[in-house]
């Protein structure tokens, strides 16, 4: 622990206030962040982190502290309890910093977010938590002292201080004030709305591609088959969300320094680690629970899906034009879902297709991306394989594949669509290539102008135009189905 040195006293200012760091000042847990750090960086390191373990809670955090750089200003401040802090040191009052993490981490961050007249905090050799972090400020405050914790493990320092400062949930905030003693609330938001944002609901319209093959294919009037796919739909959603929880939850120092991704539940603290933590193998149990229930091969493409995003996220993300070629080989695996989950003999055209429209998609996102850093000055893309310079050949690569997805469908509809007979009056498929094209031609439009959001998919469901140009597309499919 550092060593502390009370300073004078001062006259009408109250008893001193103590600051507990993870979950109050911050919002995050610092332990649960360097696991998830380190891990990404060595994902065996698992077993060197059992044997740090084995050694104590206080030795696993030292040794993480010496691996895991720390950027204080970076870290998800509570910013309501921030201001109550600032304004109890402008009265005078002496505020001291009082955390089970790591001392190396504490005094970093009490240096950016101080002036703390002090800081307790593990030591490599002891936790300092719960009774041992309450006995440790009994001493070193006898003349009483006020703390701000967020969780059951400060109870027994609640039970030593003269006034309660409880940071979280109406749970929390209701077991501080058993004590009987003076009490101050902060109250966070809710955790499931967080959750809930952090699982990206509305990125399962990508996942309404498993509905294309049997649509596609004529056996939507198929009751059994089509209650297969939906159930295929409903395993993907559930791990897709898994993943995207997983991403962020490896992501999370990256995010904190981009524009748009620093908001996110997990990087903005307002979902908690350990929650997302949880959510992951349970979302991913779910999700395969369920595919089982269409058959074997459903799973095996469902884990196909879930390690290429897996390792997507842990590096592939970081290869240049590799990582379009996976995102666009995940997009297409959801057809791949579809078929099988129909049980109808797959479409090699269909499948190039949607590498190609999907690839162009991704590129329009990079591109964006790419730009978006120059604007601030940047040469290189934090976290991915780009640099400044690779914007014109993200755009002429993205034209490139919009146009190849144009010339695919053509073929498609030549080569599996009419010699099958599928469709009542084919002729009006004629107008997906037309439609396709013109959207293509309208994302990379709105991306030469800076106009389109980080996700085109995202900017698709917003845009006028586009849905526009959807409503065309369905309705010729209709048509091209039940026209008299």
């Amino acid at each position: 622990m550092t060593k502390m040195q009370a300073p004078p006293e001062r006259s009408g200012v109250g008893t001193p206030l103590v600051v507990d760091l993870d979950g109050t000042l911050l919002r995050t847990n610092l332990l649960f962040e360097c696991v998830l750090a380190f891990l990404r960086l060595r994902p065996l390191g698992l077993f060197l982190m059992l044997g740090w373990l084995a050694r104590g809670r206080a030795h696993l955090k030292q040794e993480l502290a010496r691996r895991i750089p720390l950027d204080p200003k970076l870290l998800p401040v509570n910013e309501e309890f921030y201001a109550y802090l600032t304004a109890e040191r402008a009265r005078g009052r002496r505020t001291y910093l009082a955390t089970a993490a790591d001392a190396e981490y504490a005094c970093a961050i009490a240096a950016y977010y101080g002036p703390f007249d002090g800081v307790l905090a593990s030591d490599g050799t002891v936790n300092l938590k719960g009774q041992r972090k309450a006995e440790r400020l009994a001493d070193a405050f006898p003349e009483g002292f006020s703390y701000a914790g967020d969780s059951r493990a400060d109870e027994p320092v609640w039970s030593h201080a003269a006034e309660v400062i409880a940071v979280g949930g109406t749970r929390i905030t209701g077991r501080a004030a058993k004590f009987g003693k003076p009490v101050i609330t902060f109250l966070t938001p809710a955790v499931l709305p967080a959750l809930a944002e952090c699982a990206r609901p509305h990125q399962w319209a990508k996942n309404l591609l498993v509905l294309a093959p049997a649509v596609l294919g004529g056996v939507a009037d198929d009751p059994s088959r089509m209650l297969r796919v939906l159930i295929a739909l409903a395993a993907l959603c559930i791990i897709a969300s898994s993943t995207y929880i997983l991403n962020d939850l490896l992501d999370v120092a990256d995010d904190r320094r981009h524009w748009s991704k620093r908001q996110r539940p997990i990087a903005s603290g307002r979902l908690p680690v350990a929650v997302a933590a949880g959510a992951v193998p349970l979302g991913l149990a779910v999700g395969f629970a369920l595919g089982a229930l269409v058959g074997p091969a459903v799973v095996a493409t469902l884990l196909v899906y879930t390690l290429l995003t897996v390792a997507y996220s842990l590096s592939l993300k970081r290869m240049p034009i590799v990582d379009v070629m996976v995102l666009a080989g995940l997009y297409t695996l959801r057809l791949v879902l579809g078929t099988v989950a129909a049980a109808i003999a797959p479409s090699l055209w269909l499948l190039v297709f949607s590498m190609f429209l999907f690839g162009s998609l991704c590129f329009a996102k990079r591109f964006i991306e790419v730009e978006r850093w120059k604007e601030r000055g940047e040469a290189r893309v934090a976290n991915r394989g780009y640099e400044a310079v690779d914007s014109p050949l993200l755009f002429a690569l993205g034209i490139g594949t919009a146009i190849a997805s144009t010339v695919t469908i053509v073929l498609y509809i030549i080569f599996d669509i009419f010699p099958h007979d599928l469709y009542r009056h084919a002729g009006w498929l004629w107008a997906f290539p037309v439609i396709l094209f013109l959207w293509s031609c309208r994302i990379w439009l709105a991306a030469g102008r800076h106009q389109l959001d980080d996700d085109p998919v995202a900017f698709a469901l917003n845009d006028r135009p586009s849905l526009l140009l959807g409503a065309a597309l369905l309705s010729a499919f209709v048509l091209a189905w039940s026209a008299p």
